[in-house]
């Protein structure tokens, strides 16, 4: 992969990786133990779990993609980047400003 397409990359990276480091830190205030208050109803208080439940699921997968995300950074100096993994063609430059942490093709993510 040229050079300038992989400080694109990289540079597309290193700011998801910030927006979703944001995001993991909002989402674990949003997902702090729902507190049995006497002035919220059983109907409010179980919309506010139901709320916590979804926020979680968010987090769980910002968590993931900071992951992915890392690992893609570490890697973008190997020969095999942006290479898919699984029929080992290149992987269009477009796809990985998109989804920078992608790891295969259009073709084999299917």
């Amino acid at each position: 992969m040229p050079a300038p397409d992989k400080t694109e990359i990289k540079s597309k990276i290193e700011s998801e990786i910030r927006k979703t480091e944001k995001l993991i830190s909002e989402y674990a205030e949003l997902t702090r133990p729902v507190e049995p208050e006497n002035a919220i109803g059983r109907i409010s208080r179980m919309d506010a779990i139901q709320n916590k439940s979804v926020t979680e699921a968010a987090l769980r997968k910002a968590r993931e993609k900071l992951e992915k995300l890392k690992f893609a950074l570490s890697k973008i100096n190997d020969e095999n980047f942006g290479i898919c993994i699984q029929c080992k063609t290149a992987i269009p430059v477009g796809r990985l400003l998109i989804m920078p942490q992608s790891q295969t093709c259009v073709k084999c993510s299917r």
